[in-house]
C-alpha cells in the first residue's frame, strides 16, 4: 500500500445543521451532490487498487458522484460511529443537560465508545496495508477522524483533534516507513 485517500461524504441536511448522524441514513443535499460531483476532478486519473467504503448511503452517492462508484467495496467497519441517544441532536443540545459534554472523553448513553470505532478502523487499515497501491475510503467525519488517529498509532480520542469537513480529501501514508500524516481536509 501507498496511500489512504479518505474522502468524507459530502453535505446532508443533519450534517448543516450540526446534528450527530451516526447510522441514520440521510441522503445528501443538493448541494452536496454538486460537491461529490466536484471531487470527481480532483480524483480524475488517479489509480485505486481498492475502493472501501460505508454502506450508508450518503457515503456511496459521494463514491458514485465522485467516479469511485464502478469499484465500491462495500465495508460495515466504515459505519460512522453509532451515537446511541444522542443520534439526530446537536452538541448544544447535549450540553443543556450535560454541560461540558465532548464526544471524545465522554462517549455516548447506549452507543459506541471511541475504543470500539477504533477496532473497527483497525481492521479497514489492515485490510489496506495487505493491498498494494493506494486505496480510497469514502466514509464519514467521525470515523475516519479515528482511522487517521489510529492509523498515526494514537488513541482514538486523538481524532478529536483533526477537524474534517464534508466533501473533503485527506491522504495518510508513509516518510521514511513511518505513518504520517500527508494531507488533511483539502
Amino acid at each position: 500500500m501507498n496511500e489512504l485517500w479518505l474522502i468524507r461524504h459530502a453535505e446532508t441536511e443533519w450534517a448543516k445543521a450540526h446534528r450527530h448522524t451516526g447510522l441514520t441514513d440521510i441522503p445528501l443535499t443538493d448541494d452536496g451532490r454538486a460537491a461529490a460531483r466536484a471531487l470527481r476532478d480532483r480524483l480524475a486519473g488517479h489509480d485505486f487498487s481498492a475502493v472501501l467504503v460505508s454502506p450508508l448511503s450518503r457515503a456511496r452517492e459521494t463514491a458514485e458522484l465522485a467516479g469511485l462508484g464502478e469499484h465500491a467495496q462495500m465495508r460495515d467497519d466504515l459505519l460512522e460511529w453509532d451515537y446511541g441517544d444522542y443520534e439526530g441532536i446537536t452538541t448544544t443540545e447535549i450540553r443543556e443537560g450535560r454541560p461540558g459534554w465532548y464526544l471524545w472523553d465522554d462517549g455516548v448513553p447506549h452507543g459506541e465508545t471511541g475504543d470500539d470505532v477504533a477496532a473497527r478502523v483497525d481492521r479497514v487499515i489492515a485490510e489496506a496495508l495487505q493491498l498494494d497501491g493506494d486505496v480510497a475510503i469514502v466514509a464519514h467525519g467521525h470515523v475516519l477522524r479515528v482511522l487517521a488517529a489510529r492509523w498515526l498509532e494514537q488513541p482514538a480520542a486523538f481524532g478529536g483533534r483533526l477537524v474534517l469537513d464534508t466533501g473533503t480529501v485527506s491522504r495518510l501514508g508513509f516518510e521514511r516507513d513511518v505513518r504520517a500524516l500527508l494531507a488533511w481536509n483539502t
